[in-house]
């Protein structure tokens, strides 16, 4: 009988908390979304074109690899 008890206790407060995850906090506004900014294509490539080309090549596992080294003329 005590196991029984315990069994569904367990069960009440896992159905409880599921219940309580799923329900929502309000209504959703979709006037909230017609606020944000359109994005405008050319002033997006215009900024894309503004950003200067690296002088030399971005290496990400630099720091890892140890430096090369120098090369010995024959």
């Amino acid at each position: 009988m005590r196991i029984l008890v315990i069994a569904t206790a367990v069960l009440a407060l896992t159905a409880a908390s599921a219940q309580a995850q799923g329900r929502s906090r309000g209504q959703p506004n979709e006037a909230k979304s017609d606020n944000k900014p359109k994005v405008d294509e050319k002033a997006y490539k215009a900024a894309l074109e503004r950003i200067p080309e690296p002088k030399e090549k971005y290496d990400p596992w630099g720091g890892a690899r140890p430096a090369e080294p120098a090369k010995k003329p024959k």
